[in-house]
């Protein structure tokens, strides 16, 4: 099988380049350094992939879409779904929607999650592509494309969006990590890490997952709800709402609860013994 990746010299398509070449494809990529261009790819390979920033993916789907052939997949590798695999779906090729749960800095797929979002492919085109993930170690989730945005506002946009907002609110109280390193928790650590991890990235991704996603409105209008509700709770000393307010998010946690705390302690054992 031939593959080619638009965008592969890029973190993202050179990860995924040698995730190819290590299941024995042939992979042609084609970048802003390459002689070989988008165009190219899509005329010659099996299957064209897609592999640059959010806002540049819609774009470069339409302007291939009109090249390929129902012989062929086409792929994309962005944040969102709906939008991108609809564009997809104007070409006569096959089509499967792709999310990589992880970034390039990842030693590899194995315990990795994908997303894919096949949108008109036959199982059996769809099983040898997926194949080439699984093989290496890692999960496959099958979803919708809208589904898959719709969660994505919640594990992205939502998770993001507080943390980035953690981090607002210590710079607008004038504390820095380093002021409260000698007071820090194991539980505090990984917080904090979860924050400077967020913050030593690229800022134009979380802000296209925050901004192109249109089901992350509502999910911010209830998180601004929620953290209004809570405030008025703390400040009016109501610890009987406060603990009804536990209970109920507990509930819906559910069985997750205990599974979260049991992880996170081989978490704080693996750093306390560091």
């Amino acid at each position: 099988m031939k593959i080619g990746i638009i965008g592969g010299t890029g973190k993202m398509g050179a990860f995924f380049r040698e995730v190819f070449e290590n299941a024995g494809w042939v992979v042609h990529v084609s970048g802003r350094s390459t002689g070989l261009r988008a165009a190219d790819i899509a005329r010659v390979c099996d299957v064209v992939m897609v592999s640059v920033p959010i806002r540049e993916t819609v774009g470069m789907i339409r302007s291939i879409a009109p090249l390929l052939s129902e012989e062929q997949v086409f792929c994309d590798l962005t944040s969102l779904k709906s939008e991108p695999v609809e564009a997809m779906l104007a070409s006569r090729a096959r089509v499967v929607g792709l999310h990589p749960m992880f970034g390039p800095s990842a030693g590899g797929l194995s315990g990795q999650t994908i997303i894919a979002t096949p949108a008109r492919c036959d199982p059996a085109t769809l099983e040898s592509l997926l194949s080439v993930f699984r093989s290496q170690g890692a999960r496959v989730t099958l979803a919708t494309p809208v589904e898959h945005d719709r969660i994505m506002a919640v594990v992205q946009g939502l998770t993001h969006f507080v943390t980035l907002g953690v981090a607002e609110t210590m710079r607008r109280v004038g504390m820095s990590p380093a002021d409260t390193l000698a007071f820090m928790s194991p539980v505090y650590q990984m917080e904090m890490g979860l924050v400077g991890r967020l913050l030593s990235q690229d800022p134009q991704l979380y802000a296209d997952i925050l901004e192109l996603n249109p089901h992350v409105p509502p999910v911010l209008e209830a998180c601004e709800e929620a953290l209004s509700l809570l405030r008025r709770i703390v400040e009016a000393g109501d610890t009987g709402a406060f603990e009804e307010v536990f209970r109920e998010n507990s509930k819906n946690f559910g069985e997750y609860c205990q599974r979260a705390a049991r992880e996170s302690d081989m978490l704080i054992s693996a750093m306390v013994r560091e």
